[in-house]
């Protein structure tokens, strides 16, 4: 990443599993001038978004709760910060917090206890129960601290210029995506010979997806768009997007989430076009 780069990044304000943070230098470079519209079906912690700051963008997740923070940190960033700074830190905290029933609770309410479960679970995870409960346990080290006033005003700005959505990633690619868009798809791993992680719940993406997905891949280049995946390095994924280019790349990952357990982890990046640079 250039120091131009550098100095326009907003910071990601949560903590999630599988960021891709640590990637950005290998990932903004496919962004380039040109591009009409950034979209980001499985948007998480919205990384490489807030690197690039595209001028117009639609950002989706299946995870309504996540969507309603963005939301929520987009039109009222002052007030998710004095909400969330005003709960005292600790595991008492944090269990009372993830008790309640994000329903009963107000926009900003709703957005400032996940923000806080978010930074003070463990490994920065969101996995909720059949009801739909979120269920990490709390993380008495290792989490950081909350987001700055700033980081959260320097995100609202950014998530002015997009729309935000809340859905499955094939109504966002085939209701909207268009020629001159650049798509970026990074969504949650399933691999046949590890436990998949259902992420949001058994609506979570998985291996059954992988079908759905190149069927979308191969709509986003006929209607002349660019597309990024990144995807785990796994036989599942070099057989079900075998005809676009792609390329190894490696990042730390924390196996089980401990830190003593980090190793170099090989991810891939498929994509319609060629690398910029």
């Amino acid at each position: 990443m250039n120091v131009r780069a550098q100095a326009n990044e907003t910071r990601p304000f949560l903590r999630w599993a599988g960021s891709k943070r640590k990637l950005l230098p290998q990932l903004t470079p496919y962004w380039g001038v040109g591009f009409k519209r950034y979209i980001e079906p499985f948007v998480g912690s919205a990384a490489l978004f807030f690197s690039l700051r595209p001028p117009d963008a639609i950002l989706s997740d299946i995870n309504p709760e996540l969507v309603q923070l963005l939301e929520a940190v987009r039109d009222h960033p002052q007030a998710v910060h004095k909400k969330v700074t005003s709960y005292p830190r600790g595991k008492r905290t944090f269990y009372q917090l993830r008790n309640l029933k994000s329903g009963d609770l107000t926009p900003i309410e709703r957005a400032a206890r996940l923000l806080f479960l978010n930074r003070f679970c463990f490994n920065g995870l969101y996995r909720t129960n059949l009801k739909g409960d979120f269920n990490v346990p709390f993380s008495p080290e290792g989490t950081g601290s909350l987001p700055l006033r700033r980081d959260l005003l320097a995100a609202a700005k950014s998530l002015r210029r997009a729309e935000l959505r809340c859905g499955d990633f094939e109504g966002v690619i085939f209701g909207t995506v268009r020629a001159g868009d650049f798509v970026y798809m990074d969504p949650p791993y399933a691999v046949s010979n590890r436990r998949i992680f259902r992420q949001y719940g058994p609506q979570s993406f998985g291996l059954d997806d992988l079908g759905r997905l190149s069927a979308a891949l191969v709509e986003i280049n006929r209607r002349k768009a660019r597309f990024v995946l990144t995807y785990a390095d796994c036989r599942e994924a070099r057989r079900a997007f075998a005809q676009w280019d792609s390329r190894r790349v490696y990042t730390q990952r924390n196996i089980s989430g401990f830190a003593r357990h980090r190793r170099r982890a090989a991810e891939l990046v498929f994509t319609n076009s060629a690398c910029s640079q």
